[in-house]
C-alpha cells in the first residue's frame, strides 16, 4: 500500500496546504483567545461565553453552509470564509493589542467569526473525496489529518511561548495572517471533478429514494432545476435520518463534545493558571496532537471490516485527561494521558470521515456533512456556558470528573447501537495500473 498515493494529485495537494495553514494558526486563537478574556476579567463564565458565541452562531449557520456547498463550487466558499475569518480575527487581534478589548466586543466578533466558519466547513468536509480515487480515500483521510494535526503540535507550544513572552494579541494576529494565505491556496484550487456516486448498502434506499420523488429530485441525485432551500435541507435530513449508526454517533458526540469542551477548553486554562502555568498548558495541548500525528499514521494501514466500531470504541480514554484535570493536575500525567486521548482519537476521526464518504452519496454529503456538524456541536456552547457556573456552584474538582463521567456515558451509548457495531468498512481493491496527476 502505497500511502503517499494521494499526493500526487494536486488538487489534493492544495486542500491539504491550505487546510494545514489554517490548522497551523488556529493552533493560536484558542490558548491565545483564551488568556486574553482571562487577563481582562479572569473569569471563566466570561470564557465560556466568548467561545459560546462562536458557537452557538457557528451552529445556527451550519445547515445553510451544507446547503450552499451542495450548489456552489465548495472552493469559493472557502476562498470566502478563510478572508473573511482574516478580517474578523484581525480586529480582535487589534482590539486586545490597544487595549480596547471588551467582552461585549469580543463576543460579537467571535459570533462573526463563528458564523464565516459555518459557510465553508461542510465545503471543506466534503470536498476531499472529489480530489482523490475511492480507492487511496482512506489514506486521504489520514494524511489530511496527520499534517492538520502536525501543525497543530507545532503551533500550540509555540503559542504557550508567544503568550507568555509577548502576549495574547500576537498570538490572535498570526491566525489572522494564516487565513491570508490559506485563501490562496484555495484560491488556486479551483472546481475538482466530482466522482461517481458510491453504491449504498447500509441503510433502505427506498426511503430515501421516495423522499426525494416526494421532493421532486430525479433519482439520479442531479437536480437540473435547482430546488429551494428547505428542499435541499429536506433531502440532506432524508439521507442523514436514514442511517442509524450515523445520527446514534452524532448524538453521542454532542453529548462528549460539551463535556470535553467544557473541561478542557474552559477550565483547562482555569487550572492551568491556577496551578502549573500557560507554558505548560501549551505543551499539555501539543502532547495531545502529538498522539493524533502517530494515530493517523497508525489509522491509513489499517484494514479492519468493523471500522466504525474500532473507532468509537476507541474514544473511552479521550475522558482521562478530563479526570485529571480535576482530581490530579500534573503537567506530566496530563502530557501522558493527551498523548494516548489523541491516538484513540484519531482511529475515530479517520474512521468516521471514511465511513461517511463511503456510505453517502457525493453530491449530498455537504448537507449530511452540516447535519453531522450540527448534531455534534450543537451541545458545545452548552458546556461552555454552563461549566464556570457549574464549577462555583459544585467546586471545580467535582465538575472536572461529572465531565469525564458522561463522556464515558456517551461511548457507551453510541456502542450500544447494533449498526455501529457492525457497519461494514468497504475495504477498497488495489489500484490497477499508474496513478496519474489529476487536474483541477
Amino acid at each position: 500500500m502505497n500511502v503517499s498515493a494521494p499526493l500526487r494529485y494536486r488538487s489534493y495537494r492544495l486542500l491539504l496546504a491550505g487546510r494545514t495553514i489554517n490548522a497551523l494558526g488556529n493552533a493560536f486563537a484558542p490558548i491565545a483567545l483564551a488568556f486574553a478574556v482571562l487577563d481582562l476579567t479572569g473569569s471563566a463564565s466570561d470564557l465560556g461565553f466568548v467561545v459560546g458565541a462562536r458557537t452557538i452562531v457557528n451552529v445556527a449557520f451550519l445547515l445553510f453552509g451544507g446547503v450552499l456547498a451542495d450548489r456552489l463550487p465548495k472552493s469559493l466558499l472557502m476562498v470566502g470564509s478563510s478572508l473573511a475569518a482574516a478580517l474578523t480575527q484581525g480586529a480582535v487581534a487589534a482590539l486586545v493589542l490597544t487595549g480596547s478589548a471588551t467582552i461585549p466586543l469580543l463576543i460579537g466578533l467571535a459570533a462573526i467569526n463563528g458564523m464565516v466558519a459555518a459557510l465553508a466547513l461542510p465545503a471543506s468536509a466534503s470536498i476531499l473525496p472529489q480530489t482523490v480515487p475511492d480507492q487511496i480515500r482512506q489514506q486521504a483521510n489520514a494524511i489530511s489529518r496527520v499534517a492538520l494535526n502536525g501543525a497543530a503540535i507545532l503551533g500550540a507550544p509555540a503559542a504557550g511561548v508567544v503568550v507568555a513572552a509577548v502576549g495574547p494579541g500576537w498570538g490572535i494576529a498570526v491566525d489572522a495572517a494564516t487565513f491570508v494565505i490559506s485563501a490562496f491556496c484555495f484560491m488556486a484550487l479551483g472546481a475538482p471533478k466530482p466522482v461517481a456516486a458510491p453504491a449504498e448498502a447500509d441503510h433502505p434506499e427506498s426511503l430515501v429514494a421516495a423522499d426525494e420523488l416526494a421532493l421532486g429530485v430525479p433519482e439520479n441525485g442531479v437536480d437540473r432545476k435547482r430546488p429551494n432551500i428547505v428542499t435541499d435541507l429536506r433531502v440532506g435530513w432524508s439521507e442523514f435520518r436514514s442511517r442509524r449508526w450515523l445520527w446514534t454517533v452524532v448524538a453521542g458526540f454532542g453529548v462528549m463534545n460539551m463535556a470535553w469542551a467544557g473541561g478542557l477548553f474552559v477550565l483547562g486554562p482555569v487550572v492551568a493558571d491556577d496551578t502549573f502555568g500557560r507554558r505548560a498548558w501549551g505543551f499539555v495541548l501539543a502532547a495531545q496532537t502529538a498522539g493524533m500525528i502517530v494515530g493517523g499514521l497508525i489509522a491509513m494501514r489499517l484494514r479492519l471490516r468493523r471500522f466504525l466500531f474500532f473507532g468509537v470504541a476507541c474514544c473511552l480514554p479521550l475522558s482521562i485527561p478530563v479526570f485529571l484535570l480535576g482530581a490530579y493536575p500534573q503537567v506530566w500525567a496530563l502530557m501522558v494521558t493527551s498523548l494516548v486521548a489523541g491516538l484513540t482519537l484519531e482511529q475515530f476521526g479517520v474512521a468516521w470521515e471514511t465511513t461517511m464518504q463511503e456510505h453517502v452519496p457525493p453530491d449530498k454529503l455537504a448537507r449530511v456533512y452540516s447535519y453531522d456538524m450540527v448534531g455534534s456541536f450543537v451541545a458545545i456552547p452548552i458546556g461552555e456556558m454552563t461549566v464556570g457556573p457549574i464549577s462555583h456552584a459544585a467546586g471545580r474538582e467535582a465538575t472536572l470528573v461529572g465531565a469525564g463521567l458522561l463522556m464515558i456515558a456517551a461511548v457507551v451509548f453510541m456502542l450500544s447501537s447494533r449498526d455501529v457495531r457492525t457497519l461494514p468498512h468497504k475495504l477498497p481493491e488495489p489500484a490497477t495500473g499508474p496513478v496519474e496527476e489529476s487536474v483541477a
